[in-house]
């Protein structure tokens, strides 16, 4: 009896230890949360508000840096951000909570719902393929200088959807995966039809108004909203404001506002039959093609040296001046938000690092961009003074080295008038990536400026040599008096460009889209615009917007299964994902 009391008395320790120690734990990891964003907000790559979430609870929320930097106004967990794409899985549950009450089907064509749409596509897209990024319907964010003329105008959205409906389908619906903002867009449309009220007000009632989000919604430029954070873009060593974009435009593909508390409810939510029954939930949670769900990302992921992956489901968001991400881990109720607005952050290698903290795995410390640290040194010193800081930062391993920032700083320097400055900046960026034609280029501009034909001549040819469809190049040289013919881009039969058209996965979350409209192919990334590509060979295909080209492999039967993205001296390969 004696024995068996004192082990009884020696659970009722060990029980009592942990449910004491157990807030001490969750301090301990908000500590190393918090040193961890210090170090992205030292390093100038994060902007913006954090919540963590363990097992449901919130561990960790904090804001950090400027939510208005003319007015040195702090980001707080309640600062309200523009959510961008993470918009779509608000509008994924709408729909869904439709179907629920028999308003929609899923397998309902778009001319169901919207009776004026062009019958050609409307009858073939139904809501899945919408919800999937798989209509074929042409996203309008791809749209040749749609941010340049068409971005600012408001629109209603009958109005805005007859700027895509009557372009043919790009693939057939259900067969590619292509991120598309016209299918969200159109969703939207289908909404309001529907119930006979606008996206704003069924949002309103059906989502936020349950669920207590006082601090989200419809983002629109008219209306004052308290703590609505600016948007701002990096240029160099500074910030400046992110471009003017009318809300009308994202609108259920992207227009949403919110704050990192909001979000949390609504993670917490999804847990629950409040919106949307159990059923409907795993309806709305399964993956189809590139693993995307209906408004989430879900795939398995790794954590550390784990051993077992983890389902992970997730969306990111990006509109001008703000990039975003929710993560959840729903074994373990885990959520990571991290709300950020100035543009370009690398959120997905902050959330990897806080993912690692929550299961006791270690970080990679993010690091210092060699070309901010270079800013200043690259004002006063000379070259060979300036190479010694440089090769000392390339050694040191909490530096990191990029060819488009050291470029980004080399172009500050000219568009300040420090031309010598900045070739010595472009100089040691030759020197670094003496494979990359872009360099040379650069190099070659500045020497322009300078007044030093010869050098720029020699630079615009080195280019050339390395790219000879470096457009760029070939106008600069005829303006130095050089005459250079521009190559001919190789022929590819239909056949053979038909052979390329599909999904290929580069990462769980990261795939190129390949379609093709008669003799012309073209990509588009997950979350990126779609580019026409331009044959270089039978085989490879380079693009004019950025300097990238992308490459087709055969297997040994013959049959295409793998692309290659070229691109910032790298080969990422990506396997082709078998047509469902």
């Amino acid at each position: 009896m004696k024995q068996q009391a004192t082990s009884m008395f020696i659970r009722i320790l060990i029980a009592g230890f942990f449910l004491v120690s157990s807030p001490a734990l969750a301090q301990q990891k908000a500590d190393k949360i918090d040193a961890l964003i210090q170090q992205y907000v030292a390093n100038r790559q994060f902007n913006g508000t954090v919540l963590v979430a363990e097992q449901g609870k919130v561990i960790f929320r904090k804001g950090y840096g400027m939510a208005n930097m003319e007015w040195n106004i702090s980001n707080t967990p309640d600062t309200k951000f523009r959510l961008g794409s993470i918009t779509k899985q608000f509008t994924s549950m709408l729909i869904m909570q439709l179907v629920e009450k028999g308003k929609i089907k899923l397998d309902g064509k778009v001319t169901d719902y919207l009776p004026d749409y062009p019958k050609a596509t409307g009858d073939k897209v139904t809501i899945h393929h919408l919800l999937t990024h798989t209509s074929g319907i042409p996203s309008y964010t791809g749209f040749p200088d749609f941010f340049e003329k068409m971005s600012r105008d408001p629109y209603t959205p009958d109005a805005f959807v007859k700027k895509f409906s009557d372009m043919p389908l790009e693939f057939e619906p259900g067969s590619t995966f292509s991120y598309d903002n016209s299918g969200y867009f159109l969703l939207g449309v289908i909404i309001e039809k529907v119930t006979g009220k606008s996206y704003a007000e069924v949002l309103q009632e059906a989502i936020l108004k349950p669920l207590q989000m006082l601090n989200t919604g419809y983002d629109l430029a008219d209306p004052i909203i308290p703590k609505r954070a600016s948007g701002y873009e990096k240029r160099g060593g500074r910030y400046v404001n992110a471009p003017y974009l009318d809300m009308t435009i994202p609108y259920a593909a992207g227009s949403m506002y919110s704050t990192v508390e909001d979000l949390y409810r609504w993670d917490q939510a999804l847990y629950t039959d409040k919106l949307l029954s159990a059923q409907s939930k795993e309806t709305m949670f399964t993956p189809f093609l590139s693993h995307y769900a209906y408004g989430w990302g879900v795939s398995k992921t790794k954590i550390g040296s784990l051993k077992d992956s983890l389902l992970l489901i997730e969306h990111t968001g990006g509109i001008n001046g703000f990039n975003t991400i929710i993560s959840r881990i729903p074994k373990d109720k885990q959520l990571v938000v991290l709300l950020n607005n100035t543009g370009g952050a690398p959120l997905g290698s902050i959330r990897k690092n806080i993912l690692n903290i929550l299961y006791n795995q270690p970080v990679e410390a993010p690091k210092k961009p060699i070309a901010d640290a270079l800013r200043q040194p690259a004002l006063t010193d000379p070259l060979d003074k300036l190479r010694t800081t440089f090769t000392t930062l390339k050694a040191d391993k909490a530096y990191s080295l990029s060819e488009n920032e050291m470029n980004g700083l080399g172009y500050e320097l000219l568009s300040e008038g420090k031309v010598q400055q900045a070739i010595h900046v472009f100089t040691l960026n030759v020197e670094s990536f003496p494979q990359s034609y872009n360099v040379y280029d650069s190099r070659g501009e500045a020497y322009m400026k300078l007044g030093d034909k010869a050098a720029a001549i020699r630079d615009y040819k080195k280019s050339l040599e390395l790219n000879p469809r470096n457009t760029g190049g070939i106008g600069k040289l005829k303006e130095l008096g050089e005459i250079v013919e521009a190559p001919k881009d190789a022929t590819v039969d239909e056949a053979t460009l038909e052979s390329y058209v599909g999904t290929y996965e580069l990462a769980p979350t990261f795939a190129i889209v390949i379609t093709r409209e008669g003799s012309q192919l073209y990509g588009q990334a997950t979350g990126q615009q779609r580019f026409e590509l331009f044959p270089e060979s039978k085989t490879k295909f380079y693009l004019k917007v950025v300097e990238a080209k992308v490459s087709f492999v055969r297997n040994e039967k013959g049959e295409i299964d793998q692309l290659i993205l070229h691109q910032n001296g790298r080969d990422m390969p990506g396997k082709r994902v078998p047509k469902k």
